[in-house]
């Protein structure tokens, strides 16, 4: 079972940390709060945290709806506009372990989830080979941390699983939330590229 892990300093949550804690300490939890108030302090792209598509999430991945502490945790839907915040709420909510992005048809924002492609700090060859042809775009390491979220624009339609051999790839672009970690990989930039070519050659 994966424990969740502080927000801020990425170490594991231990039996005396309740259920929803976010951080490990109260030195951590201030540290984020300054963190919060620099408009350079969180590494997640623009173009998705001037969305609505906002949610928290269990750490099994259960979409829930944003809230302010103390209120009932409910469970959000990846095609429930009514059950999504903006990024600001999503952010400052203890609900849950993390934030998420919901991918909605028609914005134009696409997610390639890259399964299993770091092992101990090192990125596997076949990961390699996708990173290497993508255009500057936003990447950042996945709850697990043997895992790579490349956010960019295009389109999939359809989510589509490609699996060939040791690769364990899952494209999205509607109808999936996707967890946020804000742990930009190897300097990713702030931005989100075009991703259509890519998006062309894993097909």
């Amino acid at each position: 079972m994966r424990t969740p892990r502080c927000e801020q300093c990425d170490q594991h949550l231990g039996a005396r940390h309740a259920a929803n804690a976010r951080y490990c300490s109260g030195r951590c939890r201030t540290a984020a709060c300054r963190a919060r108030k620099r408009t350079t302090a969180d590494p997640v792209p623009v173009d998705l945290t001037r969305r609505r598509q906002w949610v928290r999430h269990t750490a099994n991945k259960v979409p829930l709806v944003a809230a302010p502490a103390g209120h009932r945790p409910r469970t959000a839907s990846s095609t429930d506009p009514a059950t999504w915040r903006s990024h600001q709420e999503a952010a400052e909510s203890t609900v849950g372990v993390g934030r998420g992005f919901v991918l909605a048809e028609g914005d134009g924002i696409v997610c390639i989830d890259l399964d299993h492609a770091i092992n101990n700090g090192t990125l596997l060859p076949w990961a390699r080979e996708v990173i290497d042809q993508l255009p500057p775009t936003y990447i950042e390491i996945s709850p697990s941390g043997t895992g790579l979220h490349v956010w960019g624009h295009g389109t999939v339609g359809r989510g589509r699983r490609i699996r060939r051999g040791d690769r364990c790839i899952e494209l999205y672009d509607r109808e999936r939330y996707i967890t946020v970690t804000g742990r930009p990989w190897a300097g990713a930039p702030s931005t989100l590229g075009d991703l259509t070519e890519t998006l062309s050659n894993l097909a």
